[in-house]
């Protein structure tokens, strides 16, 4: 089969086409044939891992630690990228029962990576689902990482119809689907704040209002939220708690110690409050988000679409800011 691998760490030109072997499905498994795969913020941090420091990282240094022993000091332990997916199965082990060869399949395989390759194995219990009906193979690819990960933390904030929601990050994966999900799922009104040219692509997710960061701070507008969904970490607290209500609650998905400090702190005093949280992004929340596209409630918006032989040049759109929407690579 064909593949996208990298043997060593660096930029764009590290990706290239190569042979592997065709994997085969174990008992629990499903071979899929991908159609599709994503370029997103995980794909490019581990082309480049042995060059992000410990203060780069958007996690606490003992994250980094275990993030640079799983994917490798020196060189990249497992030489294929990519997490999301979206194709069809091909085969299938012994003892699965929830598939058969034909299904059109969408997920996410996470750490263990590995879609930017023709073929890919699941077990069947993990975070792969029948693809829904009206998405096509690109479009399904790109909302996985996104909307399970937003979704799980989303929950932890408890919105309820008619809140005031500010998403910081909102162009990103995360980001993009926590405007969606908070809009047309929880019934927020929804502040989306990104780069000058993302802003008509957050606005087309559905964000009631968009602030480009370029030109204004949120956290000197005069405007208060219930809540603030930071998604990178960017915002500190102690500058953003004037943008939040009493009893408002700023949630990170990224965080140092400073914020895990913030979040006991806040927990045993009045006002606002500080969370910190991490998404397991499992199959229960993939099925979830399944019915929500169905529903007409999380969309897909593809910028680009690049074919495997031209991956390097996806990473490297990416990676210099470009983008206003989803980038896929296709591998048919």
């Amino acid at each position: 089969m064909k593949a996208i691998v990298y043997t060593e760490y660096g930029p764009p030109e590290v990706l290239r086409l190569a042979e592997m072997e065709k994997p085969v499905p174990q008992d629990n498994e499903i071979l899929i044939r991908v159609q599709a795969t994503t370029v997103n913020y995980g794909d490019l941090l581990a082309r480049k891992f042995s060059h992000v420091s410990p203060r780069e990282f958007n996690m606490p240094s003992l994250f980094w630690l275990l993030a640079r022993l799983s994917f490798g000091l020196s060189k990249p332990k497992r030489p294929l990228l990519g997490s999301e997916f979206a194709g069809e199965v091909e085969a299938v082990g012994k003892d699965v029962t929830q598939f058969k060869p034909g299904d059109p399949v969408f997920g996410y395989a996470g750490q263990n990576m590995g879609a930017y390759a023709q073929y890919l194995c699941m077990p069947e219990d993990g975070v792969v689902a029948l693809k829904p009906d009206n998405m096509s193979d690109e479009e399904a690819t790109a909302v996985p990482y996104g909307a399970i990960m937003a979704i799980n933390l989303l929950q932890k904030a408890n919105i309820q119809p008619g809140q005031k929601v500010l998403v910081n990050g909102a162009s990103g994966a995360i980001g993009g689907a926590a405007v969606q999900l908070a809009k047309h799922h929880f019934g927020a009104d929804v502040t989306g704040v990104c780069g000058t040219p993302r802003l008509a692509f957050v606005k087309a997710l559905g964000a009631d209002k968009v602030i480009d960061y370029t030109k204004e701070d949120f956290t000197q507008s005069g405007e208060t939220y219930d809540l603030i969904f930071d998604v990178l970490g960017k915002s500190s607290f102690s500058r953003s708690k004037r943008a939040l209500k009493p009893g408002g609650v700023h949630l990170y998905a990224s965080f140092k110690l400073k914020q895990l400090i913030q979040m006991l702190w806040t927990s045993l005093t009045g006002g606002p409050k500080v969370i910190c949280a991490l998404a397991p992004g499992g199959r229960e929340d993939l099925m979830t988000v399944k019915s929500l596209i169905e529903a007409g409630k999380i969309k897909a918006i593809i910028d680009r679409c690049y074919p495997m032989e031209q991956a390097a040049e996806a990473h490297r759109y990416v990676e210099e800011g470009h983008k206003k929407g989803n980038v896929v690579i296709t591998l048919a």
